[in-house]
């Protein structure tokens, strides 16, 4: 048995990526991620808008739940990338290494793919914050998730961290590629005067902050698609650049529907036969000792917007 065979072996059906979406739509999730990610306080409709029939974006998504699931999405992978560095597999000889740690690597270790992963954590947890700010949210410890639950031995062995690497990055990739689109259908219907989105303060989101949004998640999308590549590299599943291009991972949209992020993400959020959980807290407390700073800020915005579009 090969690596790559031998990591989806290891990894339990529920989270193997290509089950996810179909698994969730199985979980009943629109009632299900409606509690979970407390859409309520998020929901940002414009009883204004015109022509609902003509708006581009039929998901159904607002710009503020679209901020939501990926806060929540963020902060899943800082908890897994956090114990990752933690947990016994740290000392696989792809990582660590005998006796190593997060940032002692051993003689038979691998500094190069540790540093990988410390670097991948501070980068979630940038985005994080980043997306915490646009749904008004003060601290991490006002996210709507704060425990997570995955495979209990993801972090014992290399081959169930590196295939739940996988899932978590293809879902996440899906996710941020959804976003793109749909951020640029509601600036389109901005523009036309179709459908108004408003931010966390009630104000009505102009089309250019639209656009630059959707430029954002394009550029959040590149680095996931760099940690889903070291991931293999980790892995050393061959090679590791194999795709032409990103895809969706079989998702149609960020937050609603049976084919969403959301529905995808769902069963990390609850309980189960199987799982362990995980915090938050814990993981964003010992972060600071463990990360490698990552460099570069955000892509530049674009002019300032119309007053049409205000």
């Amino acid at each position: 048995m090969n690596k790559k065979e031998e990591a989806g072996s290891a990894l339990p059906e529920l989270m193997k990526r290509r089950s996810f979406v179909a698994r969730a739509g199985m979980l009943g999730m629109s009632a299900t991620a409606a509690t979970l990610f407390a859409v309520s306080p998020v929901r940002a409709d414009d009883r204004e808008d015109r022509n609902a029939d003509d708006r581009d974006n039929r998901s159904g998504d607002t710009a503020l739940e679209i901020f939501t699931a990926a806060l929540i999405a963020e902060d899943l992978a800082t908890t897994f990338y956090y114990n990752g560095l933690i947990g016994a597999v740290i000392t696989d000889p792809n990582l660590a290494g005998t006796g190593g740690t997060a940032t002692q690597t051993a003689s038979n270790g691998n500094e190069g793919n540790v540093e990988y992963i410390r670097a991948a954590l501070s980068e979630e947890i940038a985005h994080a914050n980043l997306l915490r700010t646009l749904i008004g949210g003060k601290d991490a410890g006002g996210d709507p998730v704060q425990t997570f639950y995955m495979p209990t031995g993801s972090f014992d062995t290399l081959a169930p961290f590196t295939g739940l690497l996988d899932a978590l990055e293809n879902a996440f990739i899906g996710a941020y590629l959804n976003a793109t689109i749909e951020f640029a259908q509601m600036a389109a219907d901005t523009k036309s005067g179709v459908q108004r989105q408003k931010d966390a303060s009630g104000k009505h989101i102009p089309s250019t902050a639209l656009e630059y949004y959707a430029q954002v998640a394009a550029a959040i999308l590149g680095v996931e698609s760099e940690h889903r590549v070291l991931g293999r590299v980790i892995s050393n599943t061959n090679p590791a650049n194999q795709l032409t291009y990103e895809q969706t991972d079989g998702l149609t949209s960020v937050y609603n529907g049976k084919t969403s992020a959301v529905a995808a993400l769902t069963p990390f959020l609850t309980p189960g036969a199987g799982k362990t959980a995980y915090s938050l807290q814990t993981a964003l407390e010992g972060a600071p000792s463990i990360s490698l700073p990552s460099t570069g800020g955000l892509p530049k915005p674009p002019s300032s917007p119309k007053d049409d579009d205000r």
